[in-house]
């Protein structure tokens, strides 16, 4: 069973850094892509990083170089660092993978999400 398992979020001020992990478990961490995104309310959830397999990453225009993703495959982590953070930044932060299924005899990509980790950026 795939389990995503967000935390690390909390109050800080403008400026701030801060670390999310996603401790993860019930697939082969070291062969799927790992993302975090973000949903602010009344906005659509977005991406804010992307790890592949490989370890390339991307980042959501909005983050200005301020974050980064890495991800330890012996420990099954992805982590987000960020800096700087800015007050319109409060946000759920959601862990995300997609993993393949096969429930009968058609195989797909199914996504999967953590609890999310509320950060609040405030002075």
């Amino acid at each position: 069973q795939v389990q995503l398992v967000e935390s690390g979020g909390g109050l800080v001020q403008p400026g701030s850094t801060l670390k999310l992990s996603c401790a993860t478990s019930g697939f082969t961490f070291s062969k799927h892509p790992m993302r975090w995104y973000r949903q602010r309310p009344g906005i659509e959830r977005e991406l804010v990083a992307a790890i592949t397999e490989a370890g390339m990453t991307r980042y959501g225009d909005f983050v200005k170089g301020r974050f980064t993703i890495s991800r330890d495959n012996a420990k099954e982590v992805v982590i987000l660092h960020m800096s700087n953070l800015e007050p319109e930044e409060p946000a759920v932060y959601y862990c995300n993978t997609a993993v393949e299924v096969c429930p009968v005899t058609i195989c797909y990509a199914r996504d999967y999400w953590g609890q999310g980790t509320q950060v609040t950026v405030s002075a």
